[in-house]
């Protein structure tokens, strides 16, 4: 076995215990402020609705493409969000799982709930069946260490199902977190349903990650993407 195949093999080892896995250098500094620029300023904190312009399906086809051992070949891209976290713009966020996918329609089905609308898309909470399968890809455009807020994650966590917060914060406390430190062009590849939580930035830099989910191209209970690439 190659270097290469060995270490492919311990990162998809990594991702399947402990529900998440760095990558280095996915994308060079270059590319990276090249997709910032085209992202746009943001009014915000995030930007959810970016999978409609056309240069983000295109970097979602690509990360499909050079990350086969994480996201399944039938698998499509569901959303695409800006986070940016500055001085400014500088939030906490507790410990949680993603538990909403985004969907075009609303209707009652005894299986579905948690229904919510967020920048004009429609969002549900859909069984743990259709959770587990889910996969973020997070993209970072700049470099981000400990003063900048990055994301903790608690291993093994996606194994558990849905989570009670009172019971993600003994989790946390119990298991302990990893704190994932990336630099520009590293990506983080995750289960949603790790529990994750973010700090506040402390330094002075800009943190700007893409984050990307994908799912499976079919739903049930009559379920659909509000919009798929």
């Amino acid at each position: 076995m190659t270097d290469h195949h060995l270490l492919a093999a311990i990162q998809v080892a990594q991702f399947k215990a402990d529900g998440f896995v760095c990558m280095e250098n996915v994308l060079s500094s270059a590319q990276c402020e090249a997709l910032a620029q085209l992202a746009g300023p943001l009014s915000g904190a995030g930007e959810r609705s970016l999978l409609q312009a056309p240069w983000c399906a295109d970097v979602a086809r690509l990360l499909r493409e050079h990350l086969p051992e994480f996201i399944p070949a039938d698998h499509v891209a569901v959303q695409c969000t800006l986070y940016e976290k500055t001085g400014q713009k500088n939030a906490l966020v507790a410990v949680h799982q993603d538990l909403s996918i985004p969907v075009a329609k609303r209707f009652d089905h005894p299986w579905l709930g948690g229904w919510s609308e967020k920048e004009g898309t429609i969002f549900v909470q859909p069984p743990t069946s259709v959770l587990r399968q889910m996969v973020a890809v997070r993209l970072h455009l700049d470099d981000c260490l400990e003063t900048d807020g990055p994301l903790r994650l608690v291993p093994g966590t996606h194994l558990l199902g849905r989570i009670e917060q009172p019971t993600a914060v003994e989790l946390r406390r119990s298991l302990g977190e990893t704190i994932c430190v990336a630099r520009a062009g590293d990506v983080l590849i995750m289960r949603p349903l790790a529990l994750h939580s973010s700090s506040r930035s402390s330094g002075t830099s800009r943190r700007r990650v893409l984050h990307f989910v994908f799912g499976p191209p079919k739903l049930p209970f009559g379920l659909a993407w509000h919009e798929a690439v």
